[in-house]
């Protein structure tokens, strides 16, 4: 009854914004029109979300501070307004679930309607790269993990779940995919991406931001996905978070911008910066990026957001501006347009006072904010129901959602002697290690605190296949504590054991006694939580397992017993001694909240495992940069050590074997090729063969990768079944960027390489193009 006395009293009033019925580029202008300096600016502001409610016994409010924020700086946007993990000390006591996250959007959009001049209803940001990250909410896989799935279909459902969720508690922009490229393992962020090669990336981001935006931002639960981080922000020098990045224009086009605009192109709508600098420039003050690119070439009609409190950075980290308020004027004057902390664009009123900064510049960016908030129906309707977000929230369908995909992300690196998948009655196993039954071990960076019952780790999920009589649990050691060993115990274990499970690894779970900086980046000092080694800020020197782990592996090899080997990890650490020793090694990155469930299937045999990696696993720490489309000439051996992998780009074992024949190339047009080929499953069991396509062009004018990812199928095949796959490459495949940054296509030959990994290649041609 407010809303309809509020629409007629708007329409009454002249005030065309609060009329529906008319265009959205024409209730733009006019609430532009009407709005004041201070009121333009304040929509380009998102300050810190949870300090924003406060709970009231049962029940939640807006906050003093919430108010004071509107009154003062007439704020358009929150971010992480339901979020909760150490660094916001909201917990499982005093966050929110469902129902009051849902219950805090209507307090903030019902104050902001009826208690400000204008009645702007106000975005919520939420972080969400493999879940929405708040409390009761479904967690998924992290992004290194869905990457592995080399199953797009798949990711856009995992997509469609996270935008749910975010929806129904009353968010509406969704932080993710992280599409930042990582050539470098010792970077504290790699469990986020998908991984070193822009094709994978783009594809698999695509179809993450497809799933969120649903079917637009007419769809009540389409999402505003915000792409991470703009750019090049994975590839820092010595793999410091935030570093600087070295690396030439060609590059920038040729890699690290494709994913972005593929990603774009299915329907982002929203791109964040990045902390780091190339070659000298700010990415949040890169106007070349933000405007020359983004805006004009690729027409992107979204907004722009800087990561919390890199606008800041232009003064205090780079060095290129000397007061805060010249940070902004450069930010926006380059194309940003909201300031994630808002600690810098409350400064534009005095910018443009002062004659520094034209109004125009603010007016553009206020009119992209607002431009879809009325798209997606915000004026006429901001609120959610409570009850829905209690009923569909991690509801059983997103819970059975969660363990299709951590099936699907389980790389088997190695099964010596086929000792997997085990047998129904495999005796007596030990399970053992610092991750077979850690909670948050099992679910990676940004997650929120769970409910005990939310998660199964890897001994829970063995428990619901085998009888308590056929399973003994030993911790044996931590990630890094040294103080907390019983080493001794799960050898003794061992001895009366038939098989050993054996899961270890890394940790990116935070705790209360981390220390965090103002950007949410944990501080790795003596302090900090003695188990982390990977998430934002705990990069690394080496890649060794930390702490007793090794000691641990080693010690129940000498028992002589079966040894399987898990490998939980936020980033790819070095698995040589697994990969000589252990009978059988698999790769479960961060798994999520069904990762116990989903491991034991792969174990037991009720699923055969096919993902796929989507980074290469060094050797050693000194072969890092380590990527498998690096550019000519190839990479030749150290005077100690190989140059290559010691598992490459791609790789990926089955418990059934594949065959591939019958290639056949034929050119469809110009600069078109159909690629037909057979696969057979000549194995004992049925499963999924991920088919992956290169190319390289044996001659260009500039230089090229050794070979580059073009296509892939993950398919499904029965035992005995053949089917034939066809790949279509066209004038998108064949092109290279010239001297002069132009993508064309040069006459010469292309080496076709089909196969089951980038050094497992089965089939081989050629193409020419006249």
């Amino acid at each position: 009854m407010t809303l309809l006395l509020s629409l007629c009293v708007g329409v009454m009033s002249g005030q065309v914004y609060k009329n529906s019925s008319n265009g959205v580029e024409e209730r733009t202008q006019d609430l532009l029109s009407r709005m004041t300096l201070e009121e333009k600016v304040g929509q380009l502001l998102c300050p810190l979300g949870w300090p924003m409610y406060e709970k009231n016994g049962k029940g939640v409010e807006v906050s003093m501070q919430f108010k004071e924020s509107l009154k003062q700086n007439h704020t358009g946007m929150l971010w992480a307004t339901f979020r909760a993990d150490p660094w916001t000390r909201k917990t499982l006591r005093n966050g929110l679930n469902p129902v009051l996250a849902a219950e805090v959007a209507n307090s903030i959009q019902k104050y902001a309607m009826e208690e400000t001049r204008l009645g702007i209803p106000l975005f919520l940001a939420e972080e969400a790269p493999h879940g929405h990250m708040a409390i009761g909410a479904t967690v998924f896989p992290t992004g290194i993990g869905l990457a592995s799935t080399w199953a797009p279909e798949l990711i856009e459902e995992v997509g469609k779940v996270i935008g749910r969720e975010v929806r129904l508690q009353g968010g509406h922009i969704g932080y993710g995919p992280v599409l930042d490229l990582v050539r470098d393992a010792r970077w504290s962020r790699v469990e986020e991406t998908y991984g070193e090669d822009p094709v994978l990336a783009g594809i698999m981001g695509a179809a993450m931001v497809r799933g969120m935006a649903g079917d637009g931002l007419h769809d009540k639960y389409g999402l505003i996905a915000t792409l991470k981080h703009f750019l090049a922000y994975g590839t820092p020098e010595a793999g410091q978070n935030g570093g600087i990045t070295t690396i030439g224009p060609l590059d920038v086009m040729q890699n690290y911008l494709p994913p972005f605009k593929e990603a774009i192109n299915a329907g982002a709508l929203s791109v964040m910066t990045s902390y780091n600098s190339i070659d000298g420039i700010p990415s949040t003050s890169n106007r070349y990026l933000l405007t020359d690119v983004l805006r004009n070439k690729w027409g992107f009609n979204g907004f722009v957001v800087s990561d919390l409190a890199s606008i800041e950075g232009l003064h205090g980290s780079h060095y290129v501006a000397k007061s805060v308020q010249e940070a902004a004027n450069m930010a926006l004057s380059a194309g940003v347009d909201v300031d994630l902390g808002s600690n810098a664009f409350v400064n534009l009123v005095n910018s443009v006072n002062a004659g520094e900064l034209k109004e125009s510049l603010i007016d553009t960016a206020v009119a992209r904010v607002l431009r879809l908030k009325f798209e997606m129906g915000l004026f006429d309707d901001p609120y959610v129901d409570p009850r829905k977000a209690e009923r569909m929230v991690r509801c059983p369908e997103h819970i059975a959602l969660a363990r299709e995909v951590a099936q699907n992300t389980l790389v088997l690196l190695k099964n010596e002697h086929e000792i997997l998948p085990l047998k129904r009655d495999p005796g007596k196993i030990l399970v053992v290690g610092p991750n077979a039954d850690n909670q948050y071990n099992m679910l990676g960076d940004y997650t929120a605190p769970q409910d005990s019952d939310n998660v199964v780790t890897i001994l829970e999920g063995i428990l619901n296949k085998l009888s308590p009589e056929q399973v003994e649990y030993v911790k044996g050691c931590a990630i890094r504590d040294t103080s907390n060993v019983n080493i001794d115990k799960a050898v003794e274990a061992a001895e009366h054991s038939d098989v050993i499970l054996a899961v270890v690894g890394g940790s990116s779970a935070r705790d209360f006694k981390t220390e965090y900086l103002e950007t949410g980046a944990a501080v790795a000092n003596n302090q900090s939580v003695s188990d982390m080694d990977a998430g934002e800020g705990f990069d690394r020197a080496t890649l060794d397992l930390l702490g007793k782990q090794m000691d641990l592996l080693k010690a129940l090899k000498k028992t002589g017993k079966p040894l399987v080997v898990v490998y939980i990890q936020g980033r790819p650490m070095k698995m040589n001694w697994a990969a000589e020793n252990a009978d059988a090694l698999i790769c479960a990155w961060y798994p999520g909240q069904e990762g116990g469930n989903a491991l034991a299937d792969v174990v037991f045999g009720d699923y055969n495992p096919a993902g796929r990696l989507p980074v290469s696993i060094p050797r050693d720490v000194g072969q890092v940069p380590i990527y498998y489309n690096k550019k000519n000439p190839r990479p030749h051996d150290y005077v100690e050590l190989s140059a290559t992998p010691l598992y490459s780009f791609g790789y990926g074992l089955s418990y059934s074997s594949f065959t591939y024949s019958d290639l056949e190339v034929a050119p469809v047009g110009k600069e078109e090729f159909v690629v037909n080929f057979k696969v057979k499953n000549t194995g004992n069991f049925d499963g999924d063969e991920v088919v992956q396509l290169y190319l390289r062009d044996e001659y260009a004018s500039v230089v090229q990768p050794v070979q580059q990812l073009k296509h892939f199928n993950r398919l499904f095949l029965k035992k005995g079944e053949e089917k034939q796959v066809s790949f279509y490459l066209n004038e998108k495949d064949l092109a290279i960027l010239n001297q002069k940054k132009e993508w064309v296509v040069e006459p010469g030959t292309f080496q076709l390489m089909i196969g089951a990994a980038s050094d497992d290649i089965r089939l081989s041609g050629t193409i020419k193009v006249d």
